[in-house]
């Protein structure tokens, strides 16, 4: 065997307290004598690391990022569905009534007959008839 003693020595404290000296055995680089020896050895692969990993994505992925995608894709068919006379609320807190709509934009009335161009993609949400969003 290929093993190692080294001895240390504890540093004295201001007590003056005696001197301890403790033995450390060294793993030797042979992986055999460390079988031999009942150690341990280090997990060679890591796929012992990658499996909590994964389990952690897999967590998140069910918990934040698909329920948002879900909801985009609910956002979406809704302002796909819009036409005119609709009311809805725009991303400024705007309310307006469609006048008018394009591929891409809305032309909306506010009151006074005033009227805005907005995206699409600016629109949050549809106000009922009873005044709530929804």
């Amino acid at each position: 065997m290929n093993e190692c003693v080294m001895f240390c020595t504890s540093a004295q404290t201001a007590s003056a307290a005696p001197q301890e000296t403790t033995a450390i055995e060294v793993q030797s680089a042979n992986p055999n004598d460390a079988a031999a020896a009942g150690v341990a050895k280090p997990q060679q692969g890591g796929f012992g690391m990658l499996l909590p990993m994964l389990l952690l994505l897999a967590i998140f992925y069910f918990m934040m990022i698909r329920p948002q995608q879900r909801k985009e894709k609910e956002r979406r068919k809704m302002i796909e569905e819009l036409r005119a006379g609709a009311r809805i609320v725009f991303a400024g807190g705007l309310t307006g009534v469609i006048a008018e709509a394009t591929e891409k934009t809305f032309i909306v009335e506010l009151c006074g007959g005033v009227k805005m161009e907005i995206l699409r993609s600016s629109v949050q949400g549809v106000i009922n008839e009873a005044g709530q969003e929804g």
